[in-house]
């Protein structure tokens, strides 16, 4: 609770957490936009494949121009100003700085990028979410191996759903449920770049005007996003996810309880202790009144009769037995919560956030009917959207995870709707990503011990 105070004392005694952060899209700069607020926290240095992109943002975000252009990594150290590069080697190798904030949204770039920070002895905070779909696991034991700490974005959804469940937990409670929200129809499904603004409720002057890409936010209309961090809530959590993928139930916030019970009293969940989506669109497409759909919630129970009169006492909103209740944060602001995870980090070496097993996956799934040769462009793209599972199944079936699936090359066809497998493509096996990935499916396949501290 004392976060900011620590943050106020570092920068007092001179001695700010000094960041490293690679790739300064949307999510990097709106946390660098926070940073003439926080002289606890200096960032030395900015690596981006565009620098020109990266001081036209640090332009529009209004930064000075003398603390960042002309300036060199000396400079930087000594001044509290901030270097550009277009090598994020520099920054991993650096001794000055302390976290690699990975921000690329590149998931096979990003798994390079974090194993080395880990060999450099730097903890990471992994913005590309999807990376850690995939192979947060992975990337967690190889910083636990080298001992600093991999940690998930506050901002993003799955840093501030495994609070909410962390909340739960350290509360007493069983958590029934957890998850996000998203605005959903079974067409976005099919949704492309081209069709992504005509959904979403944004003009192209409006998207043009926020320097939005179209592809990463067609990521989050067509399921991907959704099924990527709630992959990362699952495994960070150890909750389960439903065996064909997510359902996407309509309801606003407190609807929650209702619909996030087992079936067999009148919800929507397999089990207790799932993830899931709420939407708020009704099946007809209507706007559901005081929805989820840029929040999280957290559901649990109580315990017994006494936590149930409890809950009626302080009229709290539950499912209609007055046993289930929800929690939740109506709206994540992204970038701009970021400095929660670094000064988490580097004043408590706590993680906010960290994939603790492998339970969830997310496999890529043919949007339409697809044909030898053709080339996958991954999330967000023309050919595949994601598709939750639970890892019991995509591992054993050789499902192709969604963060592998861009620029590969089919050599067999696959049907729209049907996942795509290891065997259907072209793809660079000797790749960080894919040794990663493949070393812990084989410790998976032998029933490994998916425990980390």
């Amino acid at each position: 609770m004392n976060l900011f105070s620590k943050l106020q004392q570092r920068a007092e005694e001179t001695n700010p957490i000094r960041v490293g952060l690679i790739g300064a899209g949307k999510f990097g700069t709106m946390f660098l936009s926070q940073l003439n607020r926080l002289p606890g926290i200096h960032i030395i240095g900015i690596a981006d494949l565009f620098p020109a992109n990266v001081e036209s943002n640090l332009s529009l975000i209004g930064w000075p121009d003398e603390k960042y252009k002309g300036v060199n990594r000396t400079d930087a150290i000594k001044s509290g100003a901030t270097y550009v590069t277009d090598n994020w080697q520099r920054l991993v190798e650096d001794p000055h700085i302390e976290i690699i904030i990975e921000a690329t949204g590149n998931p096979v770039a990003a798994v390079t990028h974090c194993l080395g920070a880990f060999r450099n002895k730097k903890h990471v905070i992994n913005v590309t979410v999807e990376a850690d779909a995939f192979c947060g696991f992975g990337l967690a034991q190889s910083a636990e191996r080298a001992g600093v700490i991999y940690s998930m974005a506050y901002g993003d959804q799955p840093a501030l759903a495994c609070d909410l469940v962390d909340w739960a937990r350290a509360c007493g409670f069983n958590v029934v449920a957890a998850g996000r929200g998203h605005k959903w129809l079974p067409h976005y499904r099919k949704s492309t770049p081209d069709t992504v603004w005509d959904h979403w409720g944004l003009t192209a002057e409006q998207a043009e005007r926020g320097r939005l890409n179209p592809k990463m936010f067609n990521g989050f209309l067509d399921g991907s996003k959704p099924a990527i961090e709630s992959a990362a809530i699952a495994n960070g959590t150890g909750l389960d996810v439903p065996d064909a993928g997510l359902t996407f139930p309509p309801g606003a916030i407190d609807d929650v309880p209702t619909l996030m019970r087992p079936k067999s009293e009148g919800g929507i969940l397999e089990n207790k202790g799932m993830v899931e989506v709420v939407s708020c669109l009704t099946n007809e497409g209507q706007q559901i009144p005081h929805d989820i759909r840029k929040g999280v919630w957290v559901c649990f129970e109580a315990a017994d009769d006494y936590q149930r009169n409890c809950f009626e006492e302080y009229n709290v909103v539950t499912d209609p037995s007055g046993k289930y209740m929800a929690n939740y944060k109506r709206w994540h602001l992204i970038g701009l919560e970021l400095a929660i995870s670094v000064a988490s980090v580097g004043l408590r070496n706590e993680a906010t956030g960290i994939a603790k097993s492998f339970r969830a996956d997310v496999s890529a799934i043919a949007k339409r009917d697809l044909k030898p040769g053709e080339v996958l462009d991954g999330e967000g793209g023309y050919t595949v959207s994601g598709g939750l599972r639970p890892a019991k199944i995509s591992v054993p079936k050789g499902y192709l995870p969604l963060g592998l699936a861009h620029n590969v090359r089919l050599i067999n066809p696959v049907a729209e709707g049907q996942p795509v497998c290891w065997h259907d493509v072209e793809i660079d096996f000797t790749s960080d990503a894919c040794m990663l990935r493949k070393s812990f499916e084989n410790q998976f396949s032998q029933g490994f011990d998916s425990g980390i501290s």
